[in-house]
């Protein structure tokens, strides 16, 4: 049983420009004390067919954490453009939010992220040379991808590989 169960994720001012902040509004419950902070981590696709263009946009430790109901907003800059292949810069990509427990990952939540021109003309005939001042993020929040994983919570160094697959629900506010 996880001792931490995600109850809502907001995607926070979306659509935007390529280059605004993620912002997301995380409410989750603790069931039992925590003698160790969380750690929550953002992550950029960068690239479908390699992980080596991944970003970690920002990783925060959150705690201590009282039993019950917590919300915060994890904010992070936008991906660094030069560290991304310019072919991958246009269409879909994914973001994910990653939460650990003792360097155990427990839950991980993806959503798809749709880059595209926010002009007509430009979406219709995309210019060799991208354009990111004019370039749009959507984030696809009513559809998350959330892979729980199950780890032994009194006992650090214990794992357990197995994974649950499942929906958590979102708001999606524009």
């Amino acid at each position: 049983m996880s001792l931490v169960n995600i109850l809502n994720i907001q995607v926070l001012d979306n659509p935007t420009a390529f280059n605004n902040p993620f912002q997301f509004e995380i409410t989750f419950e603790c069931n039992a004390p925590l003698k160790d902070d969380l750690e929550w981590r953002m992550i950029y696709v960068g690239a479908a067919e390699s992980s080596e263009y991944d970003q970690v946009l920002d990783s925060i430790m959150v705690g201590p954490i009282p039993v019950g109901v917590n919300k915060f907003i994890f904010s992070a800059d936008a991906p660094k453009i030069e560290l991304l292949p310019t072919k991958d810069l246009l269409e879909v990509t994914v973001v994910l939010l990653s939460c650990l427990y003792n360097d155990k990952e427990f839950v991980r939540v993806g959503y798809y992220v749709n880059n595209e021109y926010t002009e007509e003309e430009l979406r219709e005939n995309p210019p060799e040379q991208v354009h990111i001042d004019k370039l749009q993020r959507n984030i696809l929040a009513d559809r998350p991808k959330v892979t729980r994983y199950t780890i032994d919570w009194s006992n650090p160094q214990n794992t357990v590989p197995q994974q649950i697959n499942d929906q958590v629900r979102v708001d999606n506010c524009g």
